[in-house]
């Protein structure tokens, strides 16, 4: 059983979490393993943390709704296969069970680590791409890539984020600030179908999705309006090195 204290760590990493999502992606790194040191089964953390960062996502797209004008056609366009993409994530998690998601635990913790640790170099690209001459590529290429970063992010959904940006920055010529507002919003509704799928597999811990979705859309908000004032890197790379440790250990255990 979850005690008071538990509860209250839980509330203030998943502010932190949803800081970090908004600002650079990765917060799952957090509150994933957390869950499961408080005694929840791995696909039962899972399913609730997807659950209970989609307010973060919100909270997020909320804040940066400035920098989605003008992007509404890319989004109709892309948001469904967003949807799908999720749903089919959901539904692949649950096919796995937990002996075999357990499993794949530590290399997905690694993966989406070292994938953040990438992070720098993927923007670097990205932004040196923006300012030399290439092609130009029309907003429907966004919608097979971002449907298959979304299968992932309805699966695990750690790192999801810097793929997004990876996948959007390479196809549409944007700053990375109005690149990050669609990476809330494509978060944000493959998350949604997956989560809606999970409210049926009764694999959610109600209670602590509850507690964590308001400290997720108070940690999106926040991130949300410091997003293109602030440098996520120092927060990332403390969420690497923690995602490192994590997945060591649970390659030890």
């Amino acid at each position: 059983m979850i005690t008071i204290p538990q509860y209250g760590l839980i509330f203030v990493t998943t502010i932190v979490a949803g800081v970090i999502n908004a600002l650079a992606g990765g917060g799952t790194l957090l509150t994933f393993p957390l869950l499961l040191a408080v005694g929840l089964p791995a696909v039962g953390a899972n399913v609730t943390n997807q659950i209970a960062v989609m307010p973060g996502f919100f909270g997020a797209a909320l804040a940066q709704l400035k920098d989605l004008k003008g992007q509404e056609r890319r989004l109709a366009l892309s948001l469904p296969a967003c949807a799908a993409g999720g749903l089919l994530g959901g539904w692949l998690l649950i096919r796995t069970g937990e002996r075999l998601f357990s499993e794949l635990v530590p290399f997905l913790i690694l993966g989406a680590a070292l994938l953040l640790a990438a992070q720098d170099s993927i923007r670097g690209w990205l932004l040196h791409r923006s300012t030399s001459g290439h092609i130009h590529l029309t907003d429907a290429w966004l919608i097979l890539p971002v449907g298959l970063v979304s299968v992932y992010g309805g699966y695990f959904g750690a790192g999801a984020s810097v793929i997004i940006l990876a996948v959007t920055g390479l196809i549409l010529e944007e700053t990375m600030t109005r690149l990050n507002a669609i990476k809330q919003v494509i978060g944000l509704v493959s998350g949604t179908t997956a989560a809606v799928f999970f409210v049926f597999t009764g694999q959610i811990n109600w209670p602590v999705a509850l507690v964590m979705m308001t400290g997720s859309l108070i940690g999106g908000i926040l991130g949300g309006r410091i997003a293109g004032s602030v440098n996520g890197s120092v927060l990332r790379w403390i969420v690497v090195v923690v995602g490192v440790i994590l997945a060591v250990v649970y390659f030890v255990k």
